[in-house]
């Protein structure tokens, strides 16, 4: 499938239906040509609903709307209608978790009284849920906190390293937490004992990362190919250099997407290429093979047999792999 929009997509979701797509204008279009619009403004992120029908999208007009292919709705509100900048959803856990400013706030899916409200020295950048569902990690500046995702009243753990860290994620057995940093590189910790690892030497900013192969291996954008670091036994990428597939020196990758149990990995170029490929085989399959506009937007389905994209000019594609 190819298509265009009119504004530029800041998103795509793959649902138990097919993908979907937020756009700037604040709309969200359904693969099979359902539209909503909900917002009062840019959709700033989005997440797959925990129950898997549809999309959950906050936006700079401080709401969160649960987008389906025949309603919208909202889920919450940010305080003093904030710019929601990060969403994330677990359905092992069913809970919702968003940041607006220096607040995240946990929501229910099955419970719509249920709200929880962590406050933070410094505004959260990203939000992340461990595999279970029960804890939830914000990047901030200076490092991540760790807060338990129902209890009212605690001081989270603090992972602390100096810097500004744009986006976490968990490694998927739950050992590792993962930053990007605003000075082009990662940094982790190992939960167990919060030992710092470093990993750097990009030659830009990480945008995205993902985990594939069951967890083993941690793959990035940021250089001339995907950067591959490996998660393999307790130390994780300790003391282990990383490797790269699909260099290319005259393109930077700009985005990769991937699903923890499996091992195919996606990845959308600054100059408007796409590609797939296996770490574990040999080259890589071009889904979209001409160049133009940088890749804004990239997903891979939960099943591993579909990639969605979207450059800067609007037009997108849906492959099945």
């Amino acid at each position: 499938m190819q298509t265009s929009f009119d504004a530029q997509i800041t998103a795509i979701v793959f649902d138990a239906e097919g993908a979907v797509f937020a756009l700037g204008d604040g709309s969200v279009r359904f693969e099979d040509g359902t539209f909503s619009a909900a917002h009062d403004g840019a959709i700033l992120c989005a997440v797959v609903h925990p129950s898997g029908n549809g999309v959950i999208t906050g936006g700079d007009d401080g709401r969160l709307i649960w987008h389906r292919r025949a309603d919208a709705g909202a889920l919450a509100t940010s305080a003093n209608g904030q710019w929601i900048d990060a969403v994330d959803a677990s359905a092992e856990s069913g809970l919702i978790a968003f940041s607006a400013g220096k607040i995240l706030t946990v929501l229910d899916a099955k419970d719509a009284g249920f709200r929880r409200d962590f406050q933070h020295e410094r505004t959260v950048s990203g939000v992340a849920f461990e595999p279970k569902g029960r804890r939830i990690a914000a990047s901030t500046y200076g490092g991540v906190a760790l807060w338990f995702a129902r209890i009212a009243e605690q001081k989270p753990t603090f992972l602390k390293w100096a810097g500004s860290h744009t986006a976490v994620t968990f490694s998927p057995d739950g050992a590792f937490v993962v930053t990007a940093m605003q000075d082009s590189q990662l940094h982790g910790w190992r939960l167990k004992d919060q030992k710092n690892m470093r990993m750097g030497g990009y030659p830009s900013k990480v945008r995205a990362f993902s985990f594939l192969s069951n967890g083993q291996l941690l793959a990035t954008s940021g250089a001339q190919g995907a950067v591959l670091w490996p998660f393999v036994g307790a130390n994780g990428p300790m003391g282990r250099e990383a490797t790269e597939i699909g260099f290319d020196e005259g393109s930077l990758v700009a985005l990769v997407a991937s699903q923890p149990k499996h091992g195919l990995l996606a990845a959308g170029l600054n100059d408007g290429r796409v590609w797939l490929a296996d770490p574990a085989g040999q080259g890589l399959n071009f889904l979209k093979a001409d160049k133009g506009s940088p890749i804004t937007a990239l997903a891979m389905s939960a099943d591993a047999t579909r990639v969605a994209w979207a450059d800067e000019d609007g037009n997108a594609g849906v492959a099945t792999v």
